[in-house]
C-alpha cells in the first residue's frame, strides 16, 4: 500500500497526462489487454450435484450469465485433485480434475461452452508448492535423505543438539514455523522440510530441474485442452536463497500476511521462469494464432519491481495489488494509479487492476466504517469504486459476488470456519472465509438456488439469511442493483473507444475529488468525500454510480461524461 499526505485545504491538482501506448508489440489486437475476468472461485459458485460445493457443471451452467454481465473470460480457482487443505492450492496432481469438482469430461465441456460463448478460460496453477500427498512428495518422504527425491523439495538437516531445531528461523505465511520434521524410515527423527504456507505444502525446489520440466508438462496438458492461459499463484515465490540464512525479520511473513521474507521470495531466478513458460505459450499462439496469457500473483513492494515481472518476453501481466489495499482516500489512489501507470504501463504491459479476490475482505464492508454499518456507505464507495475501476487504462478483474455488492460475512461462527490460517493460529484476524461463502442466485432462504441437493443439503460454508437480498434474481430484475451498475459500465467499457487501453489524463479537482479523462472526451471522476461536489462536466453523466444531477458530484459517488466541457 501506498500512504501519501492529504492535499491541504483549497488545493487543486495539477493536470498530468500518463500514456500507456507505449507498447511496440502492438501490431495487432491484443485481447488481453483490456480484457475485464471474472474470477470464479468454483467451490462457491454454482453446485450441480447437490453435495453442497460447486463444480465445474456448475461454472458450465452459469457462464450464460456470465455472458450476459459482459466479461471477456473467467478464471477457475484451483479444481485438482487435493485433499482441500487449503481449498485446492494444495495440489496433488496437476493434470486432473477432483472428483468433488467433476471429471476431464466435464472440464472439457466447459472448455467447449465458453468457446462457443466467446468466453476465454484461466486455469489458476500452483508452482510454489503442492500438496503433502503429492507422489513426490510421497515418494521424497520415502527416500533416503540425500536421494534426489528430496532434492525436488527443500529439506535440510535440523540445527542444534541431534538437529533437533528447525534448520533457520523463517516463519509459515499462515503462522507457525516454515519448517517441519519428518520421521524417517528407520522410525527416528529426521530432516526437516520447507512450507511457507502449510505443513501440507511443501514448497517445491525450482532449482531442481526435474521440477521445470514437469510443470512444462503439466502446462502444456492444459494447453492443449484448449484453456487461454493461466493464473499463476504466488508468482514471485519458487526460489529461494541458495543458503536458506536466518531473517532478520522472521515472522514478518505471518505478520503482515504477504510475501515480505526477501530470502524467501522475489529471488532473481524466478524471471527465468516465466521466460520459459512464455515461450511455451508463444509456441502454442504461433500454431492457431490464438493468444495464451500468463498473469501472476506478484507481490513485491514496489511498482517498479512489480514492473520487472511483465517485461516483454515474461508474464503479459500481473495483479496490481496496490489499489485494493488502498485506503478511501483521494490522494492514495491516484499516487497509486500514477506510479503504475508511469512504472507497468512503461514496460509495453498494460496494469491488470483488482478490487476483490478469494484472499481480501469485499469492497462493500472495507470501505465502510464500522460506527455506520447501516449507513450503506460501503456499498455506495464500493459501487462509487467499481466505476473507477472500469474507466481506468488496462485490464481488470472481478470476483463473483462483487457484481451483487456481496458484503462480507463477518459472524461465521467458529466451528464452521475452514480457513487454514484460522485453524494455524486460532486467530480471525484476516481469515479469508467471510469472502468464500457461496453465491446466492434465488429465493428468500439458505441455500438460495446454490445447490440443486435435497433432504437439507447445506452449502460448505452457511450464508446468512440477509442474502436473500443479494440474489441474482433480485439483482437481474432491479435497474439500480450492484450488476446493473457493472453491466451498464462492462457495455460501455466495450462499446467506446475511449475506455480499454490508452491514455490517462489527470484534470484539476478540489480536494477530496479524483477526475481523469480517458481519451476523446471520456471524463471519470469520484467523490470520495461525503459532501457534494462540482462535477468536472457540466452535463448530466452517461454513467454514474449513484443519483447525479447536472453541475453536482455527491459525496460517495463516481460518474462518466462524455464531452470537452470539463470544469477545471
Amino acid at each position: 500500500m501506498h500512504n501519501s499526505q492529504p492535499a491541504q485545504t483549497g488545493q487543486r491538482v495539477s493536470s498530468q497526462h500518463i500514456d500507456t501506448r507505449s507498447d511496440t508489440r502492438l501490431g495487432t489486437h491484443h485481447w488481453w489487454r483490456e480484457a475485464v475476468i471474472y474470477q470464479v472461485y468454483v467451490r462457491s459458485f454454482l453446485d450441480s450435484t447437490g453435495d453442497g460445493v460447486g463444480d465445474l457443471a456448475g461454472v458450465r451452467a452459469g457462464l450464460p450469465y456470465l455472458k450476459k454481465l459482459g466479461v471477456d473470460g473467467i478464471w477457475l480457482s484451483p479444481f485438482y485433485p487435493s485433499p482441500q487443505h487449503d481449498h485446492g492450492y494444495d495440489v496433488a496432481d496437476y493434470c486432473d480434475v477432483d472428483p468433488l469438482f467433476g471429471d476431464l469430461a466435464e472440464f472439457d465441456r466447459l472448455v467447449a461452452a465458453a468457446r462457443r460463448l466467446g468466453v476465454k478460460v484461466l486455469l489458476d496453477i500452483v508452482p510454489n508448492h503442492c500438496s503433502s500427498e503429492h507422489p513426490w512428495f510421497r515418494e521424497a518422504l520415502a527416500s533416503a535423505p540425500d536421494g534426489p527425491a528430496r532434492a525436488r523439495f527443500h529439506f535440510a538437516d535440523g540445527r542444534g543438539a541431534d538437529g533437533a531445531e528447525p534448520p533457520n528461523n523463517w516463519h509459515a505465511m499462515f503462522g507457525g514455523p516454515a519448517w517441519s520434521r519428518v520421521t524417517e524410515a528407520d522410525g527416528r527423527p529426521g530432516q526437516w522440510y520447507l512450507h511457507m504456507f502449510t505443513p501440507e505444502q511443501p514448497d517445491w525446489n525450482w532449482r531442481d530441474p526435474e521440477v521445470g520440466a514437469y510443470f512444462d508438462r503439466a502446462l502444456r496438458f492444459w494447453l492443449d485442452r484448449g484453456v487461454d492461459g493461466f493464473r499463476i499463484d504466488v508468482a514471485a515465490g519458487l526460489f529461494k536463497h541458495p543458503e536458506l540464512p536466518d531473517s532478520p525479520d522472521p515472522e514478518a511473513d505471518a505478520r503482515t500476511r504477504d510475501s515480505v521474507n526477501p530470502l524467501a521470495w522475489n529471488q532473481p531466478e524466478v524471471h527465468d521462469v516465466w521466460r520459459r513458460w512464455r515461450a511455451v505459450c508463444e509456441e502454442y499462439t504461433a500454431r492457431d494464432g490464438r493468444e495464451r496469457l500468463l498473469v501472476g500473483e506478484v507481490s513485491v513492494p514496489t511498482a517498479r519491481e512489480h514492473a520487472l515481472y511483465v517485461r516483454p518476453d515474461e508474464l503479459h501481466q500481473a495483479f496490481f495489488f496496490d489499489l485494493l489495499s488502498a485506503s478511501w482516500d483521494a490522494d492514495a489512489f491516484r499516487k497509486v494509479i500514477t506510479e503504475a501507470m508511469q512504472d507497468i504501463a512503461g514496460t509495453g504491459s498494460t496494469v491488470t487492476w483488482v478490487l476483490n479476490n478469494h484472499d481480501q475482505v469485499r469492497t462493500v464492508t472495507r470501505y465502510g466504517e464500522p460506527a455506520m454499518e447501516s449507513s450503506g456507505l460501503g456499498a455506495s464507495r464500493a459501487r462509487a469504486a467499481a466505476l473507477l475501476l472500469l474507466a481506468l487504462p488496462g485490464a481488470a478483474y472481478i470476483y463473483q459476488g462483487e457484481e451483487l455488492g456481496l458484503p462480507e460475512v463477518v459472524d461465521l461462527p467458529d466451528d464452521v470456519l475452514t480457513d487454514p490460517i484460522f485453524r494455524r493460529t486460532g486467530s480471525r484476524a484476516r481469515i479469508r472465509d467471510g469472502c468464500r461463502v457461496p453465491l446466492p442466485w434465488s429465493g428468500q432462504a439458505s441455500p438460495f438456488g446454490f445447490t440443486s441437493g435435497v433432504d437439507g443439503t447445506k452449502p460448505w460454508l452457511p450464508q446468512p439469511e440477509y442474502f436473500a437480498e443479494y440474489a441474482t434474481d433480485r439483482a437481474l430484475a432491479d435497474t439500480r442493483s450492484f450488476w446493473h451498475l457493472y453491466r451498464d459500465g462492462l457495455q460501455l467499457r466495450a462499446g467506446l473507444p475511449q475506455l480499454g487501453e490508452g491514455t490517462l489524463r489527470w484534470l484539476d479537482t478540489q480536494p477530496g475529488v479524483l477526475a481523469f479523462t480517458r481519451g476523446d472526451g471520456l471524463v471519470c471522476a469520484v467523490n470520495f468525500g461525503t459532501a457534494p461536489a462540482p462535477a468536472p462536466v457540466s452535463g448530466i453523466p452517461l454513467l454514474s454510480s449513484g443519483p447525479c444531477r447536472a453541475g453536482v458530484l455527491p459525496g460517495s459517488t463516481a460518474a462518466w461524461w462524455i464531452g470537452d466541457d470539463t470544469d477545471s
